[in-house]
């Protein structure tokens, strides 16, 4: 198999590289080609790594040409380009042109109603896609489907994330995951899907105080805009149960938590077009990236060592068998020394299992949310190779 990979030598793309190559892999990988507009960070990937199936491709996603030649003779496109940068339907676009199977990491709901919009277009071309397959969303939506299941009647399912950091408190601000997600998760609205339709909620409201297990403990968590409330409540094996409630809500740390509200009442993620500085237009999010990730640089050895614990969960309230039923499904990411070199192993472990999934069965033309198109039980074991602990309770 061949793998394209765009934006490959990103945050997210390097993680999804190692996983391909790694001793985890369901299907056999014969190439990786690292596309990505830095040589550099290809190059250094490359070395680190030093493994002979890995392919770099220098690639301006806006090339149209560009595009062509590097999804051509791949077997899937792995699309980790940032969603916000805007080059996500054009992308979409050049795995349908090339008849190359097609996969992203999604995150905001942006594009996913575009893109769900042209299934007959797909399936009547004989290419798969499926949107939205990182962590959150991805293995969200399957947790929200393994939910479902279990239900035969569906009230409502509502899905969080909390992460929290154990040790010394950081003098510098590291981003979770893509500082212009982050931001548009606090400075956008958010569409959920309330009394049975699709509602625009504002930034930072649905705020909900929940008790968990050590080391999150008392958590609130706010509406945040993700793609998974766009496609859970209407997805078939979902819609027909009568559901009439799907949320979603994040809990990020305490302390960056403030930061992140911080920036965005200073206007950071509300608008992004140009401001003039001495005669020079720039965008506010390229100049906040690049002080950012200055800072990051020059401050490594004040840096603490952190470590970072996820839970994700969805909890689904109906009945079962006649009588009112509650199911959780949760996945608990904790410190492991297997995820060593990875930003977010959640998201890119995750993008990494749904390519191998799609490519080790027999593909489905059209296109798909995770939820109408992974197997529970088939995703689940991937997850637990990797050691992300995966429950499920039923009760009443």
């Amino acid at each position: 198999m061949k793998i394209t990979l765009l934006g490959g030598a990103g945050l997210m793309g390097a993680g999804i590289v190692r996983d391909l190559l790694s001793d985890r892999a369901i299907v056999p990988v014969d190439a990786v080609r690292i596309c990505d507009a830095s040589e550099a960070r290809m190059a250094a990937l490359v070395a680190e790594l030093g493994d002979p199936r890995l392919e770099t491709f220098a690639l301006d996603v806006s090339d149209d040409a560009g595009l062509a030649a590097a999804l051509a003779g791949a077997d899937i496109c792995i699309n980790a380009v940032p969603t916000l940068l805007g080059f996500q339907m054009r992308i979409f676009e050049a795995a349908l042109a090339a008849r190359v199977p097609y996969l992203d990491l999604g995150g905001l709901g942006v594009f996913t109603v575009k893109q769900i919009a042209e299934h007959e277009r797909f399936r009547a071309a004989g290419v798969t896609a499926v949107v939205g397959t990182g962590s959150d969303p991805g293995m969200s939506n399957v947790l929200c489907r393994a939910v479902a299941d279990e239900l035969d009647t569906i009230e409502r399912i509502n899905l969080y994330w909390a992460a929290e950091l154990i040790g010394p408190e950081n003098p510098v601000l590291v981003p979770p995951y893509s500082i212009s997600t982050v931001l548009a998760e606090y400075a956008q609205p958010s569409t959920q899907f309330l009394d049975g339709r699709h509602v625009e909620c504002a930034p930072l409201t649905g705020v909900e105080t929940l008790d968990l297990p050590e080391p999150w403990g008392r958590c609130s968590f706010m509406y945040s805009p993700h793609s998974e409330q766009l496609t859970v409540p209407l997805a078939e094996g979902i819609a027909e149960k009568g559901i009439r409630e799907f949320t979603w809500k994040l809990h990020l740390p305490h302390r960056e938590h403030e930061a992140w509200v911080g920036l965005v009442k200073a206007g950071f993620g509300i608008n992004n077009d140009p401001v003039t500085v001495g005669g020079t237009a720039v965008k506010p999010l390229d100049v906040l990236s690049a002080v950012i990730a200055r800072n990051i640089a020059e401050n490594q050895s004040r840096i603490p060592a952190q470590q970072s614990h996820e839970i994700h969960f969805a909890i689904g309230r109906g009945t079962r068998a006649g009588k009112p039923a509650t199911v959780r499904c949760e996945v608990i990411i904790t410190p492991d020394p297997l995820y060593d070199g990875y930003v977010d192993a959640g998201t890119s472990m995750n993008a990494s299992i749904a390519a191998q999934l799609m490519l080790a069965r027999p593909l489905r033309p059209g296109v798909y949310a995770p939820e109408s198109y992974f197997n529970v039980a088939d995703y689940m074991a991937e997850l637990e190779k990797r050691r992300f602990r995966v429950r499920t309770v039923i009760g009443e």
